[in-house]
């Protein structure tokens, strides 16, 4: 008799698993969340950032300084009454300054304080037929004002002697033929500032991305990486995380100097000073897309981080020259060579912010270079993601462009 074995055919199948394959879009979240959590605990980056705040509220504190000094003027007096304090105080109002008069009892008191600092000159028998002035040196605005005070006190005094009563002067009425210059200027002095500060991230984050790229080349971990994503999925997360964190860096830069700007009362206009600071931040991100990606292409050509300074060169001294006729334009925003590089892309990110706070571009200027900015993002991001595919797996020496070109189509 011969047993049969019988398999129960009704037996259910293996389970599958659940887990689906991530889209694209979560891939890519993934790689720019990797990004935004290594860098935020970089301590080279924390530093980093600090140092550029301090340095912000550094300056704000170096001009309330300055400012609340340049205003004020000390002047002794040795037999001086009333008449003679009002005629200095009156001669300080109209040469813009705050006249302080300290009265001393002798001249040597005097002397002892004009060379002790502690004022800036000493009038010496203000009645009399021959007042002195003590000075440190000569040719100061206290020679014109003290001059310029008796003058005034000893005219009023002979009038008033001879009984004659002059007519008040007339009141001039000053018409700016410019009169948002001054405004111009100082939006320019921001949009400079925030300029640095713009060069100094586009330079730091243009640096992390090709660091990452050459790391990731030279471990071999992008082997792993791209056996589960494609090479445009890993390059968009590497620049969108990256460019998320400078944005944040950026605009916690532009909180502190904006509060710090209105608290120490350092500027006039806030609306014009909040709107630079959004131009810049706007111009930030154009030129981050723009760096980064050319960056990350670059850095996919070599696999060593000894060779990279080789192949990021060209876009970093595109950066410097763009900084440089940034400087140029705050003071001739209207200037052929500032007027024709705020077009240029790679380029305007730098310049164009400077020309539109001092006032030197019209809107459609701006329209066409943000455009001209945007279509270059879109030629360097596809030919920058070709170099970047062909070039990414391949370790070794340098690689040329044509065979990262010629590798990706394979």
């Amino acid at each position: 008799m011969t047993a049969t074995a019988h398999r129960d055919v009704s037996a259910p199948a293996p389970a599958h698993s659940d887990v689906k394959p991530h889209s694209p879009a979560q891939l890519v979240r993934l790689v720019a969340g990797r990004e935004i959590s290594t860098r935020i605990r970089d301590k080279g980056f924390l530093i980093g950032s600090a140092v550029i705040i301090l340095l912000i509220l550094g300056m704000l504190v170096f001009q309330v300084v300055i400012n609340s000094g340049a205003d004020d003027t000390r002047v002794g007096v040795v037999g001086g009454d009333s008449a003679i304090s009002g005629a200095l105080e009156s001669q300080g109002e109209a040469l813009g300054t705050n006249v302080d008069v300290v009265a001393f009892e002798d001249e040597a008191a005097a002397r002892t304080a004009v060379e002790d600092g502690d004022v800036e000159g000493a009038l010496l028998g203000p009645s009399e037929a021959q007042p002195q002035l003590l000075v440190e040196s000569g040719g100061g605005q206290i020679d014109t004002l003290v001059q310029g005070a008796l003058q005034n006190l000893s005219i009023t005094t002979q009038l008033d002697d001879a009984g004659v009563q002059l007519d008040p002067p007339p009141t001039v009425e000053v018409v700016a033929l410019e009169a948002d210059a001054d405004a111009d200027l100082e939006a320019a002095i921001v949009a400079l500032v925030g300029v640095v500060v713009l060069y100094s991230l586009l330079i730091l984050f243009g640096q992390f991305v090709a660091q990452g790229v050459v790391e990731e080349k030279s471990s071999r971990v992008v082997e792993l990486l791209l056996a589960t994503m494609r090479p445009w999925q890993l390059l968009a997360g590497k620049i969108l995380g990256l460019g998320l964190l400078g944005l944040m860096q950026m605009m916690v830069i532009a909180v502190v100097g904006v509060v710090g700007a209105l608290a120490f009362d350092v500027v006039d206009l806030p609306g014009r000073l909040i709107g630079t600071v959004v131009t810049v931040i706007a111009w930030f991100v154009l030129g981050y897309a723009f760096y980064a990606s050319v960056f990350a292409a670059a850095a996919s050509l070599v696999s060593r981080q000894e060779d990279l300074g080789s192949v990021i060169t060209p876009a970093s001294l595109l950066l410097v020259v763009g900084f440089v006729v940034s400087i140029q334009a705050a003071q001739e925003p209207t200037g052929t060579l500032s007027t024709v590089t705020s077009f240029i892309p790679g380029l305007s990110p730098l310049v164009m912010p400077v020309r539109q706070a001092a006032g030197g571009a019209e809107w459609w200027e701006v329209g066409v270079s943000a455009l001209l900015m945007v279509i270059a993002i879109a030629v360097i991001v596809r030919i920058g993601g070709r170099i970047y595919a062909g070039a990414l797996l391949r370790t070794g020496g340098r690689i040329k462009l044509r065979e990262a070109l010629a590798a990706e189509k394979a």
